[in-house]
């Protein structure tokens, strides 16, 4: 077995382990394993009560142990306006006995971390946990500590109440690798989930571990190996270019965004099980990665739906050129 066949089997068992207690989010949890496959991270924009404390509990505990005691499989971070950066990041606490500071790690030391409603805490709290995103570190009056390879946001934010937040600047919502809307289940699953309320609450207390740390982070080498093709490539230049010269945008995309599109369009490949990467990969895939790098200007109208305009010529000439 190759080692994109590897990363193809860990991705189904975690896809299987969450589909178990997540009901009716089938398209979200395939965006949210793409993203942790693709070593990026994700901002989920949803409705109250839609299930996703308990989703990123789950893929948490879907992954065994940890390969340091410091780090725990889970952590949830409820972002208020009162918080502060060392209730996220941790504090040094003075040891009167020892005469020392001890570092007491905060709740960013985790493998899945979930950060619930981000843009109700003050810029200040953003600036240091979006830090940690971009780096994979914490650093405190002048020491630094490392946080572990997996490391893996999931950040939410609420699109109907606007009262008391501070929305994420783009520079910051750049250091998303996707973001995903989310609408309301459909009626089906809603009577599913009112049929089997106590089961599925049950079974994320009781969910065992269907993969370790080491293997999510061989399928993320794996997805970097994952064929992109020339003309895949280029398709890419040709959109986030004609982002440049849209005149229905305030401004385009950068290169890094260029740069988390292939990634994204890599690791969705190995979820539909590939070791290469097809138009249908990018047409899909485009809009999580890049939207919210963008800047539309008021008279815009649907920015979806004026990306896939944008879009479409590169599309058209990769499926002309054969990707």
């Amino acid at each position: 077995m190759n080692n994109s066949e590897k990363a193809i089997q860990t991705i189904n068992k975690l896809r299987t382990g969450v589909k178990e207690v997540i009901k009716g989010r089938d398209d979200t949890i395939d965006l949210v394993l793409c993203a942790l496959i693709a070593d990026g991270h994700v901002l989920l924009e949803d409705y109250p009560g839609s299930g996703k404390t308990m989703l990123t509990k789950t893929l948490g505990g879907l992954i065994s142990s940890t390969a340091r005691e410091d780090i725990a499989p889970f952590k949830r971070v409820q972002f208020t306006p009162d918080l502060l950066p060392g209730d996220v990041l941790g504090v040094n606490i003075f040891d009167p006995q020892k005469g020392n500071f001890n570092f007491i790690r905060g709740p960013i030391f985790a493998h899945i971390v979930l950060a619930d409603e981000i843009n109700r805490t003050g810029p200040k709290v953003q600036s240091a946990f979006l830090e940690c995103m971009a780096e994979k570190q914490v650093t405190l009056d002048n020491v630094t500590y490392e946080l572990d390879d997996l490391f893996f946001v999931i950040g939410t934010q609420n699109p109907l109440d606007l009262a008391g937040t501070y929305p994420l600047p783009l520079v910051q919502l750049d250091r998303f690798l996707l973001k995903i809307p989310m609408t309301y289940v459909d009626s089906e699953s809603e009577l599913e989930i009112l049929l089997k309320h106590n089961e599925i609450e049950k079974a994320v207390k009781d969910v065992t571990p269907v993969c370790t740390r080491d293997e999510i982070l061989e399928a993320r080498k794996a997805a970097k190996s994952v064929n992109v093709s020339e003309n895949i490539s280029k398709a890419i230049v040709q959109i986030v270019q004609a982002t440049r010269d849209s005149n229905i945008l305030q401004f385009g995309a950068s290169t890094r965004a260029a740069i988390m599109l292939q990634k994204s369009v890599r690791a969705w490949a190995l979820l539909e099980g590939r070791d290469y990467v097809t138009e249908d990969d990018l047409k899909h895939i485009a809009p999580y990665a890049l939207l919210h790098r963008l800047k539309f200007h008021a008279g815009a109208g649907d920015n979806y739906k004026a990306l896939e305009e944008l879009t479409s010529p590169a599309l058209e000439n990769l499926i002309r050129a054969g990707a």
